[in-house]
């Protein structure tokens, strides 16, 4: 069976050091990329996204980070997807988020009330 060269640059064995034995490493290699998915679809923070960079064993360590947003930061209401008001499922389920978007939705200066309920973040 003929493995691919993704599958092999992911590892944990003995070529690594003993901070990259600690988990799952990546062997750098020209042209390659890493992704991190850092929220579940529900906007709640997927902690198996944490991780961290080995310091160099020998030459040098270049990085380029690229933060790809499903969203703006500002639109999600106390660091978690939420609704501010109790009646906001009701007010949604008879139109509102459309009706008056400027309170349940909000604006780029300021986050709506109704944001979960609205189905906007």
């Amino acid at each position: 069976m003929h493995e691919s060269p993704r599958r092999r640059s992911v590892s944990t064995e003995e070529e690594f050091s003993e901070c990259g034995r600690q988990g799952p490493a990546v062997k750098p290699r020209k042209g390659d990329a890493l992704l991190f998915y850092s929220l579940y679809p529900d906007a709640t923070p997927d902690t198996a996204s944490l991780h961290a960079g080995c310091p160099v064993d020998e030459g040098e360590k270049w990085s380029a980070t690229k933060w790809i947003h499903v969203n703006s930061f500002d639109k999600v209401v106390g660091g978690h997807c939420s609704d501010s008001d109790e009646n906001c499922e009701r007010w949604a389920s008879l139109g509102e988020c459309n009706k008056n978007p400027e309170y349940m939705i909000g604006s780029s200066d300021l986050p709506g009330y109704c944001r979960k309920s609205c189905k906007v973040c």
